[in-house]
C-alpha cells in the first residue's frame, strides 16, 4: 500500500468534493472514509486511476452520508450527479485547497489547524504534538473549525494576508517541530508568488528560504539546540541565502514594506554576517522598530530587547525588558541571557533554570537546563 500516494492525491480528492457542493466537514470525513476503503482493498485489487477511483467512493459515501442525515435534506437535490468515471485531471490543488481553509468565517488559528489535519494529511495526535496540547485539546479544535464551516458553501476563499499568516505558521510547525511542513509551505509559497503579484507573499517567500538556510545548523546530531551566535555558519545553505535576499531586496524596491519583508530583512543582517560578532545589532535594532509599526505583537518587542543588548549592552536591554509583560513566552530566557551578558551569573543561572521549566519544547527545555548547569558549575 502507498501511503504517500493516498496522502498526496486527498487534498485533490478533498477539492473536487467541496467543488460539487459539499460542505467541508461531510467532504472531509468522506475523503477518509474512501481512504480508509482503499486501504482495504487496493492491495489485492489496485486502480488504474488511484485519484479517480477515490473522487468515485469518497463522493458515494458524501451521497450516502448525506442522504441518512435529515439535517441535510434540502441539499438533495444536489446530490445525485456522480462524477463521471474515467481517469481525473492531474492538477496539484493544495493551494487552492489552503484559501478555502483559510475561509473568512474562521479564525487564523482554527484555520492553521484545520488546514493541518485536511490539506497536511496529518492525525489530530500529530497535530496535537506540534502544538504541544493535548489531543482532546486538538480535536476540540479542529471541531469548532468543522461546525463553523458546516453548511457553508466554501465558495468565499480567505484573503491573501490570511493564507500567508497560514503558510507562516504551517511553515514554524515545520521549522520548529517533529512533523516536518516547511519544504512544503516553501513550495506552496513559490506557487503563490508566480500567481500572485503581492510584496508580502515575496516578503514571506525571503523569510522562509533565510530561515530554512540556516536549519542544518541549528541542531546537533543528538537533537541538541544550536543558539544563532555558536552556529557553524558553514553549514548555512548560501544558495537559499542569496535566492532569499534577492527577493526581498526586489520586494523592498517597492517602497509597500509589510511585517513579513521587515522580518526577512532582519533575517538577511543575520545571515549577511560572516561571524556573530560582525552582526549589524544597530541596523536589526532600526529593523525591529519599522516591525513594531506595522504589528502589535509583544514578541516583536522581546526579540527587540535582545537585539538592544546587543547593541547598546544588556543594561539597555534588561531596561526595554522591563517595559514587557513577565508572563511572555520566552521572557525569562531573554532575562536570563542578557544578565549573563551583563556579568550576573547567580541571577542568570536561577532565570535559566526558571525558563526551563517553562520551555514549549523538550529541545528547548533541555538547552536552558544545561545552560542553568554550566553557569552553577562556573561558580
Amino acid at each position: 500500500m502507498n501511503e504517500a500516494l493516498l496522502r498526496s492525491l486527498t487534498p485533490s480528492v478533498l477539492t473536487v468534493l467541496v467543488r460539487r457542493g459539499a460542505d467541508f466537514a461531510a467532504a472531509e470525513d468522506a475523503v477518509q472514509d474512501a481512504l480508509v476503503e482503499a486501504v482495504r482493498v487496493w492491495p489485492a485489487d489496485p486502480p488504474r486511476d488511484p485519484k479517480g477511483w477515490l473522487v468515485t467512493v469518497a463522493w458515494r459515501r458524501f451521497l450516502d452520508a448525506t442522504r441518512a442525515d435529515t439535517a441535510r435534506r434540502r441539499r438533495e437535490d444536489r446530490v445525485d450527479e456522480e462524477p463521471a468515471p474515467g481517469p481525473a485531471p492531474a492538477a496539484d490543488d493544495t493551494l487552492q485547497l489552503y484559501f478555502l481553509c483559510a475561509h473568512p468565517s474562521l479564525t487564523p488559528s482554527s484555520a492553521v489547524a484545520l488546514t493541518l489535519r485536511a490539506v497536511g494529511g496529518l492525525t489530530t495526535r500529530q497535530i496535537a504534538q506540534a502544538y504541544l496540547v493535548p489531543e482532546a485539546t486538538m480535536a476540540q479544535r479542529i471541531s469548532r473549525a468543522k461546525r463553523t464551516v458546516s453548511g457553508v458553501r466554501l465558495d468565499r476563499p480567505g484573503d491573501v494576508s490570511t493564507v500567508l499568516r497560514v503558510l507562516y505558521l504551517v511553515f514554524n510547525e515545520g521549522y520548529s517541530g517533529d512533523v516536518d511542513l516547511s519544504a512544503e509551505a516553501i513550495r506552496l509559497t513559490r506557487q503563490l508568488a508566480t500567481t500572485i503579484d503581492h510584496p508580502e507573499v515575496a516578503g514571506l517567500l525571503a523569510l522562509m528560504l533565510l530561515h530554512h538556510a540556516r536549519r542544518e545548523a541549528r541542531t546537533t546530531p543528538d537533537g541538541s539546540l544550536v543558539p544563532l551566535a555558536d552556529q557553524n555558519r558553514a553549514l548555512w545553505d548560501t544558495t537559499a541565502i542569496t535566492e532569499g535576499v534577492a527577493i526581498l531586496q526586489t520586494a523592498l524596491s517597492r517602497d509597500r514594506l509589510g511585517e513579513f519583508q521587515a522580518q526577512a530583512a532582519i533575517a538577511a543582517l543575520h545571515a549577511d554576517a560572516p561571524t556573530a560578532g560582525e552582526t549589524d545589532w544597530v541596523q536589526i535594532v532600526e529593523w525591529y522598530d519599522e516591525l513594531a509599526g506595522l504589528t502589535d505583537n509583544p514578541v516583536v518587542q522581546l526579540n527587540r530587547a535582545v537585539a538592544v543588548g546587543e547593541a547598546d549592552g544588556p543594561r539597555a536591554g534588561l531596561a526595554a525588558l522591563s517595559k514587557l509583560d513577565d508572563s511572555l513566552p520566552r521572557h525569562t530566557a531573554v532575562a536570563a541571557y542578557l544578565h549573563e551578558r551583563d556579568g550576573d551569573t547567580k541571577t542568570a543561572a536561577r532565570l535559566y533554570t526558571e525558563a526551563a521549566q517553562k520551555a514549549p519544547n523538550l529541545a528547548e527545555r533541555n538547552h536552558l537546563t544545561r545552560q542553568a548547569a554550566r553557569l552553577n558549575a562556573s561558580r
